[in-house]
């Protein structure tokens, strides 16, 4: 596969410098053949030349990276002045066509596009295929589409403004997936004319021979399961040896970008990135007699589907699925800390591929029910005299909200300072007292214990004390007001938040002023505060906040903007004391 690129970029002021993308990947089977840059100034003329050795060379990859030979090569340019164009040409060779590139007419928000070709030319005999998605609303044309060229223009785009809430930039501007049905990667001939066939080939000559484990370490996990018949319990004891003899670290050297590292290394050297561990896993679970499959997906947050209607090598991330009925357990194989079975939100909700030794099978992931996704407030808090406050505070999580809140435990003591003191930023002069943990991994549930004071939350004017009722769940969704939106609203996760809060009043005040108890129903979600007093200086403040996921238009994004306004202002509810004379 030869790739030509030529990009010609204006760049109006420093926040455009991204939009250069003067770069490229090589490694040992993608070769640079020709790359440079020029520089012009405002009036077109040539301010620098840029060749090939003048380009920055290091390694694409950091961080938990044991070895790659994947580099960049890129144009690291410093403008003496704006606006400047940069014409960027770019000639990579490759003998890998298992991955084409997608074409992305409009790259990132901010870049207005003035014209985009794809051209694109291959033999009819590989059987060349494309998915287009997300053209309406946009100037595109199709103008070649032949069994051996095809050819697209975009024209006269305006810059796109980012705007909250959107739906992923994937799923809103227009792309073209393209792939071969008969392709090569890294000398291994492959086929993905349907996943079954796609799936049995991974199986076959990419994942056969990788599961080999030393006999010694099968007797071992004999061992370890005794006399365990279930397979989901004898899965839950393997795990469990997983993550404590083992580390995640990225492996990304010749097919090692999609080949597993072999069991039998990993089970050596303890360590392996997300596809050996995965395969290691697989391997322990074999030598007991416990079915699993490899499962590729696309690990984010930002939850992303394999695109089930375009078979091709499709993901950058791998996890392993367990059959348990009709339904799959799955492993997070590079967490040493994830619950048994539980994905969390970097793989939950999404379409995904399972590698059967039949062929591959798309599968959605388990869905974290927006009631499911709880956290429950239980707590009391006294106010003095002079307006000081403490009290303490259990808050449990479930569901995606585990999710959230597990890391809090390994954070180092100043990053759990400040994440308490973001947390309750509308706590002026926070101090914290003693915080511990439970994390109970059987039930996915995570309970924070927490002590807490602070001098001077109530305020005082002359014989008159104020203060917010809510102190501990204040929500602070500030949604910006966009005039004109054009993307729809995306909610990506619904939860429900629950708060009993006992509040003590200061000895020697009354009650001038106390916020009535509050109700509201939205198609986003629902809201309930009530205030109820059960006597002169003792006080329980209940609060119910639900918020639905779901996508809505761009026409119902002001109505979700007032719904949270209603929310945050009643979070913010003051009560007023009297001093007694």
């Amino acid at each position: 596969m030869n790739i030509k690129t030529k990009r010609v970029v204006t760049v109006l002021n420093e926040k455009g410098l991204g939009a250069i993308q003067a770069s490229e990947y090589y490694s040992k089977t993608a070769s640079i053949k020709s790359i440079e840059a020029v520089v012009y100034d405002v009036l077109g003329n040539e301010i620098k030349k840029i060749k090939r050795k003048d380009f920055r060379d290091q390694s694409a990859v950091s961080g938990s990276t044991l070895f790659s030979d994947d580099r960049i090569i890129y144009l690291n340019y410093t403008p003496i002045q704006y606006p400047f164009t940069v014409i960027f040409e770019s000639e990579l060779e490759t003998s890998n066509t298992a991955f084409i590139p997608q074409w992305y007419p409009v790259a990132d928000y901010f870049v207005s596009i003035e014209k985009s070709i794809l051209n694109v030319s291959y033999p009819p005999d590989l059987g060349f295929k494309k998915m287009e998605s997300n053209f309406y609303n946009f100037k595109i044309k199709k103008t070649i589409d032949t069994p051996s060229q095809l050819s697209y223009t975009a024209a006269n785009i305006p810059a796109q403004k980012e705007e909250d809430y959107s739906p992923s930039f994937n799923s809103i501007f227009p792309k073209v997936m393209m792939g071969l049905e008969l392709f090569h990667l890294e000398n291994v001939d492959g086929t993905a004319k349907t996943w079954e066939a796609f799936g049995k080939w991974y199986s076959d000559k990419i994942l056969t021979g990788t599961t080999e484990l030393p006999e010694e370490t099968k007797a071992k996990m004999k061992a370890l399961v005794g006399d365990e018949k279930d397979p989901i319990k004898k899965a839950k004891l393997i795990y469990d040896y997983v993550q404590k003899k083992s580390r995640y670290v990225n492996i990304s050297i010749g097919i090692g970008g999609w080949k597993p590292m072999l069991a039998g290394d990993v089970d050596r050297l303890g360590y392996g990135d997300c596809k050996a561990l995965t395969n290691y896993t697989k391997a322990l679970l074999n030598a007991v007699d416990v079915p699993s499959y490899n499962t590729i997906l696309y690990g984010n947050p930002r939850k992303k589907d394999i695109e089930k209607d375009f078979v091709s090598m499709q993901g950058n991330h791998m996890i392993l699925s367990i059959p348990n009925g009709d339904n799959y357990v799955w492993l997070e194989c590079t967490s040493q800390d994830t619950p048994f079975g539980y994905q969390g939100t970097f793989t939950d909700d999404r379409n995904v591929l399972i590698m059967k030794p039949s062929g591959g099978e798309i599968v959605h992931t388990k869905i974290y029910e927006d009631k499911g996704n709880t956290q429950v407030s239980k707590g009391n808090y006294t106010i003095a005299e002079n307006g000081d406050f403490s009290g303490k505070i259990s808050i449990v999580s479930e569901g995606s909200q585990y999710n959230r809140k597990a890391d809090v435990e390994n954070m180092q003591p100043t990053d759990k300072e400040l994440h308490y003191k973001e947390y309750w930023d509308n706590i002026n002069n926070l101090k914290l007292e003693k915080i511990t943990f439970t994390n109970d991994k059987e039930k996915i549930r995570f309970t924070e214990n927490a002590g807490i004071n602070a001098i001077n939350y109530g305020s005082i004017s002359a014989n008159k004390m104020m203060f917010v009722l809510n102190a501990y769940n204040q929500f602070s969704g500030n949604i910006k007001r966009i005039r004109n939106r054009i993307n729809p609203l995306e909610i990506q996760r619904g939860f429900v938040d629950t708060d009993e809060i006992e509040v003590k009043l200061p000895v020697g005040f009354n009650i001038e002023f106390l916020p009535a108890g509050f109700e509201l129903d939205s198609k986003f979600g629902a809201y309930k505060t009530e205030i109820v007093k059960k006597d002169a200086s003792n006080l329980i403040y209940k609060r119910t906040l639900f918020i639905k996921k779901g996508i809505y238009s761009n026409k119902e994004y002001d109505e979700y903007r007032l719904f949270i306004e209603q929310i945050s202002r009643n979070d913010n509810a003051k009560i007023i004391l009297t001093k007694n004379q």
